[in-house]
């Protein structure tokens, strides 16, 4: 099996410039932009450095710190969105069960109402189905079949297709016609077909306790007393049981490197094994938005669209995604080059952040990138 680690004449990068894109992850830190992270740089398929600073826990129930380590697991928030539920959808799209212009209505018959019947798959892949951002779902007590219920009952905040904004509760649809096509729940699926075949051992939503120590702790919750801890962030995910179609995974560097190295392989990995087909691959990362002030994928941001974290210097043809909690995947078919940036920039609050460093280091890494 290929080595998955190399150095940086291994691929073709410099290493002065990999030292200089882990020195703004130590310089983040140092600004209490974040107590903590991991930086993970990679080229031609394999990871080319790999950089843990600062703490995980500053109040660990022993009163100690936690120190990060490069296998340090972080709740990673919204990559769940294009790490656990897009390549489930696409997988259902090439067995042939679901269409990407599919109305919303025929998997989830409940989601007619309010006049979302014309709603398609494809318009929640690349938040253009006219649902709402983000509602508050978790404070009202609420079971996961009500918060779901309550989503699929609620009247689209514009005309679909008209404009794009993110939206949770069009990935937590998702996620649930992934569980109703495949018969089990996201999280079972995911691992089934996703993390298991690709060696992403530390990959998993629902993390035991046992792993905890090894966790980065999030935000300070006053009604906890303390820091969320081995538990998701995000609080409507919480409330859905702690794992949905836009947030709940937990991850390391490492692994969410070999998720890279598949789709920059246009969905290859290994010796031989295939996790998607390249028509998916190619159909994900192209625009679909071209007609909006936007620049979606399927699931993925594209170079320029609003929400774009890839800096200036990474090419037109990357893509990638952020996710809230301080964490990051992204991607440059052109140079064939990916990095992974986890921080757990909301344990300071919600006030601090990560997105300079993400630029900035974006510009480092496709500096460090040879011909």
């Amino acid at each position: 099996m290929k080595e998955l680690y190399s150095s940086a004449a291994g691929v073709n990068m410099e290493a002065e410039r990999i030292e200089d894109a882990f020195r703004l992850l130590d310089e983040a830190v140092e600004r209490g932009d974040t107590p903590g992270g991991v930086a993970l740089i990679g080229r031609h398929g394999r990871i080319a450095g790999i950089h843990a600073v600062g703490v995980a826990h500053t109040r660990a129930p022993d009163g100690g710190q936690i120190a990060v380590t490069k296998d340090t697991i972080f709740d990673v928030a919204s990559l769940s969105k294009v790490v656990g539920t897009l390549p489930l959808v696409l997988q259902l799209v090439e067995r042939g069960r679901l269409r990407l212009g599919d109305r919303v209505a025929e998997y989830i018959p409940e989601f007619a109402a309010e006049g979302k019947s014309a709603v398609t798959v494809k318009q929640l892949l690349t938040h253009t189905s006219g649902l709402l951002s983000h509602k508050n779902m978790y404070s009202h007590g609420w079971s996961p079949d009500e918060i779901k219920a309550h989503i699929f009952a609620h009247p689209l905040d514009y005309e679909p297709g008209t404009k794009m904004v993110y939206s949770d509760p069009g990935f937590i649809t998702l996620g649930e016609i992934v569980s109703r096509l495949f018969g089990e729940p996201l999280a079972v699926m995911a691992n089934k077909y996703v993390f298991a075949p690709l060696g992403m051992n530390d990959t998993r939503y629902l993390p035991p306790e046992r792993l905890r120590p090894r966790i980065a702790a999030t935000e300070y919750y006053e009604k906890l007393g303390r820091h969320k801890w081995g538990e998701v962030h995000d609080e409507n995910c919480f409330a859905l049981g702690g794992a949905s179609g836009h947030a709940g995974l937990f991850s390391t560097a490492e692994d969410l490197a070999k998720y890279a190295i598949m789709w920059l392989a246009k969905g290859r990995f290994g010796d031989g094994g295939r996790l998607l087909s390249e028509a998916s691959v190619s159909a994900a990362i192209r625009s679909h938005t071209s007609d909006l002030p936007a620049n979606r994928g399927l699931g993925w941001v594209l170079k320029g669209d609003q929400w774009d974290a890839s800096g200036d210097l990474l090419s037109p043809s990357s893509y990638g995604h952020t996710g809230f909690t301080g964490t990051s995947i992204w991607m440059d078919p052109a140079l064939d080059c990916f990095a992974v940036v986890l921080t757990n920039r909301v344990h300071y609050g919600r006030d601090k952040s990560v997105v300079r460093l993400r630029n900035c280091l974006h510009n480092a890494v496709a500096a460090a990138c040879l011909s």
